[in-house]
């Protein structure tokens, strides 16, 4: 053999070997420039995540005319009446009778009962009394003309009136002609 041929096996078998440990290692320049990339696709990935679950965390808060819970609690009467609509507008622009004065005393003393860890249930028939966001979380039993219905007063109440969550009529549920029934009456269809 001639010395150059035995270089070049000499050279063919070091890259043979320097393949086989880059095969082992798993190493190619190429899929080091892609996870470099990967990596920074990641971190893009995550953040967009985060920043989704924060955008659908926002969307999923409570908001009254685009003002959150707290923004309402923290504004005055006369700005949060801004955000009604036109018919407890106006009769709030007319002051509020005794009966709701009196009332919106006692749900303001079961609020401050309520800091203190005592869960007041105040009852009331004033059911034309509009919910403020001062009065979320308290418990209130509104006169149905036959019971006190207890209310929990929730975020999404903001802006109703207190009647329309204690309904003075049930579901007519009509059971099967008794012995006093005219002829007519007694007639049940066959199913």
């Amino acid at each position: 053999m001639a010395p150059e041929e035995q270089s070049d096996d000499k050279e063919s078998e070091e890259m043979e070997e320097e393949l086989q440990n880059d095969l082992e290692k798993d190493i190619d320049p190429e899929k080091e420039i892609e996870t470099e990339t990967g990596k920074e696709l990641k971190e893009d990935i995550k953040e967009t995540k985060e920043l989704d679950t924060e955008a659908e965390l926002d969307r999923l808060r409570f908001k009254y005319r685009g003002y959150i819970l707290e923004e309402l609690k923290k504004m005055n009467m006369d700005q949060f009446i801004q955000l009604l609509p036109a018919r407890a507008r106006r009769s709030l622009k007319r002051g509020l009778p005794p009966r709701q004065k009196k009332l919106l005393e006692r749900l303001r003393r079961a609020y401050r009962a309520k800091k203190r860890g005592k869960d007041l249930l105040t009852r009331t028939h004033v059911r034309d009394m509009l919910i403020f966001p001062e009065m979320v979380g308290l418990k209130i039993g509104v006169y149905n003309g036959r019971i006190f219905e207890i209310v929990e007063i929730k975020p999404e109440m903001i802006g109703h009136y207190l009647g329309e969550f204690s309904l003075t009529r049930k579901r007519v549920q009509h059971g099967s002609p008794g012995i006093g029934a005219t002829r007519s009456s007694k007639y049940v269809p066959l199913k």
